[in-house]
């Protein structure tokens, strides 16, 4: 029953009949494969969601911190040309950003630093990374992957100061 369109038949009284058969064949296809790209990349949003707190708000999982657990604030520093690391008001050496020869960013200074201060800081579990406006967005996300690796999963992401 869709629309008046004349199949050439006459109806009772000369009136067209309303009765016609649609093809839907070409609809149900269309909504097959839209059906089978939006399931598909339902599952790519979850693989590839970082779990960021902005600097200074509240974390998305509202976690409170354990009591009297021995953390200090720690903050990384990255420019473009090196990554600076302190803990409350200690900074600790300039860890350079170079490349390795695939030409990614190599991390493994700053690896071996985190390892440095979980043997020394067993709670700690929080990190603010302070990146420049030059900092390469790969190189970011790359820096936060190492830290929830390194054992510091709640990290946070704010403008550099300076």
């Amino acid at each position: 029953m869709a629309g008046g369109m004349d199949t050439g038949q006459g109806g009772k009284g000369g009136k067209k009949p309303l009765d016609t058969a649609i093809n839907l064949t070409a609809f149900i296809d269309l909504m097959a494969v839209t059906i089978s790209f939006l399931i598909m990349t339902a599952v790519w949003t979850q693989i590839g969601r970082l779990q960021v707190s902005q600097a200074g708000g509240p974390s998305t999982e509202e976690e409170q911190p354990p009591p009297e657990t021995k953390t200090v604030q720690l903050t990384l520093l990255i420019t473009p040309t090196e990554m600076r690391l302190t803990a409350d008001q200690s900074t600790f050496e300039p860890i350079p950003l170079t490349k390795d020869a695939k030409g990614k960013t190599d991390l493994s200074k700053l690896t071996a630093r985190f390892k440095e201060l979980k043997a020394q800081l067993p709670d700690q579990s929080s990190i603010t990374l302070q990146p420049e406006d030059k900092v390469r967005y790969e190189d970011l996300v790359r820096i936060i992957d190492e830290c929830i690796g390194s054992g510091l999963p709640q990290v946070s992401v704010s403008a550099a100061m300076g």
